[in-house]
C-alpha cells in the first residue's frame, strides 16, 4: 500500500513538474515578445533618424512645404519613442547606455537640421553652401551605427531567448513521458497488491474447496481484465504527446474494478467467518474490510485530482494545435450571445450585465474571441460581492490599429499583488469559495497571445475588477 501511495504521489509530482514547465514557457515566449517589441520601436526609431534626414535635404532642395511639415512631425515623434525604448530595455544595461547615446545624438542632429532649415528660410543658396561643411551626415551615420548595434544586441538576445523557450517544451515532453511511465508502473503495483490479498484469503480457506475456486475464477477474469488495461495504457503511453489522459482514463478503470472485487470479497469473508469462523485468519479480514476499501478510496481521490490537472493541461495543449481562422466579428451580437446563456444564473443572483453599444469591428478567430469573452464574463458573475446587486459591463473602444474590449464588474476585487500571477497556470486569487482548477484566465492570456494581443487587470480589493482585452482590429500575422 506504501508503494501504490508513493506511486500516485509521484504522478502527482509530475503532473506539478508539467505545469511548472508549462509556466516556464510561458515566461520564455513572454521573453520572446518582449525582445520582437523592443526590435519593433529601435527599426520605428532607425525609420526616424532617416526621416528627418531626407526631410531636410528635400527642403534645401525644393523649399517646399511639405518636407519642411514632415520634418516638425517627425520630430515631434523622436523623444516619445525614444523614452518608450529606454522603458522597454530598462533590464539591459548595454542598450540603457546606448540608448542614452542616441538621445545625445539626436539632440545634435535636430539643432543642426533646425539650424539649416532656418537659414533655408532666409537664404536658400547659404544653407545650401553650408549643407556641404556642416556635420550632420557625420551625425545621422553615427546613429545608423548606434541602432544597428541595438538591433544587434536584440538579435543576440532573441536567439538566446528562443532557445531557452525550446529547451522549456523538450523539458515538457520529457516529463509527460516520464507521467505515463510512472502510470504504468503504479497500474502494476496495484495489481500486484490486490494479487497479494486474494492469494492470503485463498490460503486461508483450503477447507472451503468449492468457494476457494469460485473466487479463484473470479480474480482470473479480474487479472486478465487488469492485464488488458495495463497493455491499453503501454499502449497509449508510446503515444503520449498525443494523448496523455488515455493512462489516467485507464488507471481511474482500475479503480473500478478493484472497488468491484472489493464487494464479493467482503461478501465472502462474511460468509466463511459465519459459516467456519475457525477458518478465518484476522489479517485477511482486516485486509478484505478495511485496508482495501481505503486504498480505493485513496487512488480514486489521486486520480480525481490528476484528471483535473491534466484536463486543464490538455485544454491549453489542443488549443494551441488548433488553427486559427479570421473572420469578421459583431462584438455586439457575440457579447449579447454569451450573456443569453448566462440569463438563467444572473436572475438567480440578481445581476445584470450590460452590453454597452456601439462596438467597434473585429476580424479574429471567432471561436477564440468567444472562449475569451465567455470565460471573462462567467469570472465576473462568480466572484460577485456578496449583499451587493451585482452589475457588469461590457464595452469596447478602438485605438489605433487595435480593439480594446473591457470587462468590468463590482464584485470582490483582486487584491494588487495578484494582478499579474494571475494569469498563471493554476494560480488564483482570494478566498477559494468557487469551484475552478486555476486555468481559465491562464487560458484566456494564451489566446489572445496567439491572436496577436495582451490582457490586463486593473482592480481595487472589495471594489471591483476590470480586464482589458488588446486585440489586433484585423488579422494578427501570429494567429495560426
Amino acid at each position: 500500500m506504501a508503494a501504490v501511495a508513493v506511486g500516485f504521489l509521484a504522478l502527482l509530482g509530475a503532473a506539478g513538474a508539467a505545469g511548472f514547465t508549462v509556466m516556464r514557457a510561458q515566461d520564455h515566449a513572454r521573453w520572446v515578445e518582449h525582445t520582437y517589441q523592443v526590435e519593433q520601436r529601435i527599426s520605428s526609431l532607425r525609420v526616424l533618424v532617416e526621416r528627418l534626414e531626407v526631410a531636410r535635404r528635400g527642403y534645401l532642395l525644393s523649399h517646399r512645404p511639405l518636407s519642411r511639415a514632415t520634418f516638425v512631425e517627425t520630430v515631434a515623434e523622436e523623444p516619445p519613442l525614444i523614452a518608450e525604448v529606454r522603458a522597454l530595455t530598462v533590464d539591459n544595461p548595454i542598450q540603457q547606455v546606448r540608448i542614452a547615446q542616441v538621445e545625445r545624438l539626436a539632440a545634435t542632429q535636430f539643432r543642426l537640421q533646425a539650424a539649416s532649415i532656418a537659414l533655408a528660410e532666409h537664404d536658400p543658396q547659404a544653407a545650401i553652401a553650408q549643407f556641404d561643411r556642416d556635420s550632420t551626415l557625420q551625425i545621422t551615420r553615427q546613429l545608423r551605427a548606434v541602432t544597428a548595434a541595438m538591433e544587434g544586441e536584440e538579435n543576440r538576445l532573441l536567439e538566446l531567448r528562443i532557445a531557452s523557450q525550446r529547451q522549456s517544451v523538450r523539458m515538457l515532453f520529457a516529463i509527460l513521458t516520464l507521467f505515463a511511465l510512472l502510470a504504468v508502473v503504479v497500474a502494476l503495483f496495484s495489481m500486484a497488491v490486490l494479487r497479494r490479498y486474494t492469494s492470503g484469503l485463498v490460503k486461508a480457506r483450503d477447507a472451503q474447496r468449492a468457494m476457494a475456486d469460485e473466487l479463484d475464477d473470479r480474480v482470473r477474469a479480474r487479472t486478465y481484465e487488469l492485464s488488458r488495461a495495463n497493455d491499453e495504457i503501454q499502449r497509449f503511453a508510446y503515444i503520449v504527446s498525443h494523448d496523455l489522459r488515455s493512462p489516467l482514463v485507464n488507471v481511474m478503470g482500475f479503480t473500478g474494478e478493484l472497488e468491484a472485487a472489493a464487494r464479493p470479497l467482503v461478501a465472502l469473508v462474511d460468509r466463511v467467518e459465519a459459516e467456519a469462523p475457525q477458518l478465518m485468519d484476522a489479517d485477511a479480514a482486516t485486509a478484505a474490510r478495511e485496508d482495501l476499501p481505503e486504498s480505493i478510496r485513496f487512488i480514486r481521490t489521486s486520480t480525481q485530482k490528476m484528471d483535473r490537472l491534466i484536463n486543464a493541461i490538455l485544454r491549453l495543449s489542443r488549443e494551441g494545435r488548433r488553427v486559427m481562422t479570421p473572420e469578421p466579428i459583431d462584438l455586439a451580437t457575440l457579447g449579447e450571445t454569451i450573456v443569453a446563456s448566462l440569463q438563467h444564473r444572473l436572475d438567480e443572483l440578481g445581476a445584470t450585465v450590460t452590453v454597452e453599444r456601439p462596438l467597434p469591428g473585429l476580424v479574429a478567430d471567432r471561436l477564440a474571441v468567444e472562449q475569451m469573452l465567455s470565460n471573462l464574463i462567467e469570472n465576473a458573475v462568480k466572484y460577485l460581492k456578496p449583499g451587493r446587486p451585482g452589475r457588469i459591463v461590457l464595452s469596447a473602444r478602438s485605438d489605433r490599429d487595435r480593439v480594446l474590449i473591457d470587462i468590468a464588474d463590482n464584485g470582490r476585487g483582486i487584491d494588487p499583488r495578484d494582478h499579474d500571477r494571475i494569469f498563471d497556470l493554476f494560480r488564483r486569487s482570494g478566498q477559494q469559495d468557487q469551484p475552478g482548477e486555476g486555468i481559465g484566465l491562464a487560458h484566456v492570456r494564451a489566446l489572445a497571445y496567439r491572436l496577436g494581443g495582451l490582457i490586463d487587470c486593473r482592480s481595487v480589493l472589495g471594489e471591483g475588477a476590470t480586464f482589458t482585452l488588446a486585440l489586433p482590429a484585423g488579422p494578427a500575422a501570429n494567429q495560426g
